[in-house]
């Protein structure tokens, strides 16, 4: 699920010019920075972006970027800060999410959620890794680009977006089909433990619906079980299905997969069940389509139900709808992450995201992406979050030098 580029990267960074973008970057400042952020409960819901975007606009004004905020919603306020001439070279966007999933039961928590307390080199707290990690190092990064005076041929965009914890309907998912940000290269943060990420996982949820008949619960036989058609359906699926989707694999991503998550059925306790719905979330890895994994879906389920006489089944889609995404390793983009990474003597390999991010919006309209930021994905949404202080510094470094490789004027392997 992973492959070393190494010096295959051989993105070119000039040591002079590295040297006085990363003398911009200081531990106290950035760490500051995020403690502040977190400190922010920009929760879903209500999903209230306001403070936390301000808060990021404010030092990247001062250092010269231009700023505004774009919304459809009133509370959810997405970030467009802006530095440089896009007609002088390529528009580089830096994207990440302010908004945070729920704290859940706060006696399960050792540290206060919004404290952003530091602990054996750690910043614990709600949205301390999803996403004020990325968004701290993105916000930080372009600053030290801005401040090191470095000349910059192309344009560098920060944007910090609300939403996307619920879909990004309010965030990316709008700003990227509105065409409002158009950037030629997406550097999406999310929990990458700074490897770079080349695409994320496709994801088709299906909505399975059985309907029956009622009856008296002590006449069954009188009607028509909705509950034991879905559960043939799903057994069907697990011995069938299951096993082909396992095999179905790519050398950046984890297999294919099928979760069935959700369930329901049935009005009282004493009537048989005359309709019964499972929500099946569906990832898809690259060459799976949308379709195709609805139909082998409905096939299974409209086979099953066939031999059960009064019930019925019907397979709709009700999340995502997209398909896997991939930037080829050897895109400028990738280049430039990985050759960062290498010029600072961290991982080389690349891999891909298994969950979903904004840059799946963007991915869609044709813009080159790429996922990458400090922090573990195994710690997003738990009790005690946390991101290490040293992810987070490298995390600001890498980011900053992969601006500069893409806006610095110098070709990397002659086709930047």
């Amino acid at each position: 699920m992973s492959a070393d580029l190494g010096h295959a990267a051989r993105s070119i960074i000039d040591p002079e010019l590295a040297d006085r973008v990363l003398a911009q970057i200081d531990q106290d400042a950035v760490i500051d920075f995020l403690q502040g952020l977190v400190r922010i409960p920009s929760v879903h819901e209500p999903g209230d972006t306001r403070e936390a975007v301000t808060y990021c606009a404010d030092p990247l004004r001062t250092a010269g970027f231009a700023t505004r905020f774009e919304q459809i919603d009133e509370v959810k306020p997405n970030l467009i800060a802006e530095y440089g001439d896009e007609s002088s070279g390529p528009t580089v966007m830096f994207n990440a999410h302010v908004d945070v999933v729920p704290t859940g039961e706060l006696s399960a928590w050792k540290y206060d959620p919004w404290g952003a307390e530091i602990a054996d080199g750690r910043v614990y707290g709600r949205g301390a890794g999803d996403d004020k990690a990325s968004v701290t190092a993105q916000v930080m990064a372009a600053i030290a680009l801005a401040r090191s005076g470095v000349p910059q041929f192309g344009r560098l965009i920060v944007n910090e977006v609300a939403d996307e914890e619920i879909g990004g309907v309010a965030g990316a998912k709008w700003l990227a089909e509105s065409g409002i940000l158009k950037p030629d290269f997406a550097i999406i943060g999310e929990q990458t433990m700074n490897r770079v990420n080349v695409g994320e996982k496709g994801g088709a949820g299906q909505t399975i619906v059985v309907l029956g008949r009622a009856a008296h619960g002590a006449l069954p036989w009188e009607g028509a079980n909705a509950i034991e058609g879905m559960a043939e359906i799903l057994v069907a699926l697990r011995r069938e299905l299951w096993p082909k989707l396992d095999g179905r694999t790519h050398p950046y991503f984890h297999h294919s997969s099928a979760s069935p998550n959700l369930i329901s059925g049935g009005v009282k306790n004493n009537v048989v069940a005359d309709r019964c719905e499972l929500f099946v979330d569906r990832r898809l890895v690259p060459g799976e389509t949308v379709t195709g994994t609805r139909e082998e879906i409905r096939a299974i389920a409209e086979r099953v139900i066939a031999g059960m006489p009064g019930l019925s089944v019907t397979v709709e889609p009700r999340w995502m709808g997209l398909e896997a995404s991939l930037t080829p390793d050897d895109h400028p983009l990738v280049r430039s992450m990985v050759g960062a990474n290498e010029y600072l003597g961290y991982d080389t390999t690349i891999s891909g995201f298994s969950m979903g991010t904004d840059g799946r919006f963007f991915s869609q309209q044709g813009v080159p992406t790429i996922i990458y930021g400090p922090g573990d994905p195994k710690l997003a949404h738990i009790p005690n979050e946390w991101v290490g202080i040293d992810e987070v510094m490298a995390a600001t470094r890498a980011y900053a030098l992969t601006g500069l490789s893409l806006l610095s004027g110098l070709q990397a392997d002659g086709d930047l």
